[in-house]
Order: structure tokens, then sequence, then C-alpha cells
């Protein structure tokens, strides 16, 4: 067979590269709801097992977790546009309270820098008002979006129904078009795969919940307005690892800091969120949802804004589930083997105490014996 030159396998890559993600951003809206529908299907197979378990029958083991789910997203999201509701009605009275913290900000600046108020005066005051005005233009357009974004996904609890009803259909079809040599890796692989995918769905959206408690406790006991839909916004960040509590933090911050009496309230805003931080990566994280997906820090991020360009939101909250599952795959796949090295993030951690393990060897060897070794030599 004709070995194809190493441009002509380049550039085939590269238009493979540019076909698949033309392809899924063309796509998006369908590949979304079904990405959507699988992963929520890990999320309820739990109890569906569960209440097959107590001789409920199929269909209506699916249909109790799928309106249980339905029952506790309609929940939120009728409490924080009742939140909304209030905050739009207050934000004239919000807007001038924001308007005199600037006017003793600038002269608190004058204070500091020497600089004349009049030269800050306009620059401040016409980006308070435009910061206002699109805040409240946000919210409206937002929620306005996410009920015609409700309304296109009515399949969705129809696809996690039946995806939850054939789920063993869908495993016999994928172990009868593998050959007989690859049936017992790919069942392998297929377990790992739904046990990563039902950990981590799980997790993070139980610690999405308590950090949805957490954040709007501290921030009622702190004072801040409206601190339900704070609490709940910021918490819902932490789909984004690593930087999520602090981008959800970055939205109370700035309102205590605008409309606040004090700039002890923005102060109390982030002593609360540094606590929240600490104990979500130290605590909630480690003991809920682990080490599940074991994706390096640098991949992680990539992929994260990889998926937020491709499919926006959606995209950044299901890439990391579809990276592990490419690691895991890459592992049971010896030409593969070097691409899950570089995905997985304990491999590297193992190499790295092999290595050093093998230093305090050679160093506990050299500090006994390379004395007696010196001694032979100069003899």
């Amino acid at each position: 067979m004709k070995e194809f030159p190493f441009i002509a396998k380049i550039t085939f890559g590269l238009i493979f590269i540019i076909l698949f993600f033309y392809s899924i951003i063309v796509a998006k809206h369908l590949l979304m709801v079904l990405t959507l529908a699988i992963l929520f299907s890990y999320l309820l197979f739990p109890l569906v097992a569960r209440l097959e378990m107590i001789h409920f029958p199929r269909f209506l083991a699916n249909l109790v977790a799928i309106l249980l789910l339905l029952a506790i997203f309609s929940g939120v999201i009728f409490l924080m546009y009742k939140q909304v509701e209030t905050l739009l009605g207050d934000l004239p009275l919000l807007k001038r309270k924001a308007l005199e913290n600037i006017d003793q900000l600038e002269v608190a600046i004058e204070s500091w820098t020497g600089l004349e108020v009049q030269k800050q005066h306009l620059w401040l005051k016409e980006n308070v008002n435009n910061l206002f005005e699109s805040g409240s233009n946000f919210l409206k357009v937002t929620f306005t979006a996410t009920t015609s974004t409700i309304v296109k996904m009515l399949l969705l609890p129809v696809f996690i129904y039946y995806m939850l009803f054939y789920r063993q259909k869908f495993f016999i079809f994928l172990l009868r078009i593998i050959p007989k040599d690859k049936k017992t890796i790919t069942a392998q692989i297929l377990k790992k795969i739904s046990q990563m995918v039902q950990r981590y769905i799980g997790g993070v959206f139980i610690v999405v919940v308590v950090l949805s408690i957490i954040n709007s406790l501290g921030l009622y006991m702190v004072g801040l307005k409206y601190p339900i839909i704070f609490g709940i916004i910021s918490a819902f960040f932490n789909f984004i690892p690593y930087f999520g509590t602090w981008i959800g933090a970055s939205i109370p911050f700035g309102f205590a800091l605008l409309t606040g009496d004090s700039i002890n309230l923005a102060v109390g805003v982030l002593i609360l969120f540094a606590a929240i931080q600490f104990t979500e990566n130290n605590i909630l994280t480690p003991n809920i949802t682990g080490g599940y997906v074991d994706i390096n820090p640098l991949i992680t991020i990539l992929s994260i804004i990889v998926g937020g360009m491709v499919w926006g939101v959606v995209g950044m909250f299901v890439v990391l589930p579809v990276m592990a599952t490419i690691k895991i795959i890459c592992e049971y796949t010896p030409d593969m083997h070097a691409v899950a090295y570089l995905i997985s993030n304990q491999q590297e951690r193992k190499y790295l105490v092999r290595k050093r393990r093998f230093y305090l060897i050679w160093s506990r060897m050299k500090a006994r014996y390379g004395k007696l070794f010196r001694i032979k030599t100069e003899k």
C-alpha cells in the first residue's frame, strides 16, 4: 500500500478538523439537545435503577425521574424570575445609589492621586449609566432567551426518556458492530465511560446545589440585596473548573461595590467567596466530584475555551465529559497512549513520583557507598 507524504497527512488532518468543527457548529441545535440528553440520562440513571429495583415498570421509573428533574428546574427558574422581577423594579433606586457612590469614589480618587474630579466625572457617570441600562436589557433578554430556549428544547425530556428506556439496546448495538476480538475491550471502555460520566455529572450537580444554598445564605448574612439570585448565578459558574468561583463572585462583588452603603459590604462579599473557594476546592469537590475526569489544567482550560467558542455555555458544560471520554478511549488504544498521557493528569503525577523515588534511592546509595567508592579509586 502506498504511503502518503507527511505534508499530505497534515493536510488531510487539517481538512478533517475544519469539516468536523463546521459540522458540529451547523448542527449544534440538534447535537446540543442530544448531548444534554445523554448527560441528563446518566444523571437520572441511579434513580431509575433504584425505582426499577423496587418493581417499578421501566416506563414509569423513567417518567417519575424526568418529572422530578423538570420540577426542580422549574422551581429554580421561577424563584430566579421572581427575584429578577423585583431587581428590575428597583433598578432606578439602585442606579441613584450607584451614582452617589461614584461621587464618593471620585473624591477618594482625587485625594489619593491628585487628579481633578471633572476629568473623571463624565467618564465614570457615563459608564455607570451604560452598565445599568445594559444590565437591565441583559436580564430581560436572558430570561426571554431562556424561555425561548426551553420552548425549543421541549424534545429534551423525550430524548432522555427513550435513552433511558433503550439503554440496553444501545449497549448491545455497539457490541454487535465491533469485531469479536474487540468486544471485551469495548465492554470495558463503555463501562468505564459510563461510571465516569455518571459520577462526574452527579457530583457536579450536587456541588452546584450545595454552593447555591451556601452562597445564598452567605450573601444574606453579609447583607447583600437579592441574595438568592446572586447566590444561584455565582454557583452555576462552578460548572467552569478552577475559575468558576471567582467569575461568579465578580457579579455580587461588583453589585455590592456600586450599590452598598459602604465599602465594608464589598469586602464582606470578597471574604465570603474566599472562604467558599477554599471550602469548594478542599472539601466539596474532592469528596463529591473527586478525580473522575482526570484531565490536566492546561487541557481543561483550552477545552473550556473551545467549547465556549463552538457551543457557548452548553459547550463549556459538556466539553469536560467529552474530553474525559476521549482520554478513556485513547487509554485502551495502543497507538493513542501518547494522547491519553497528554490529556491526563494522573499519569504525569505517577511519572513524577517514580522520578522522585529514583532520585531518593540514588541519593541514599550515593551517601552510603560514595565515600567507600572514592577511597578505593584513590588507592
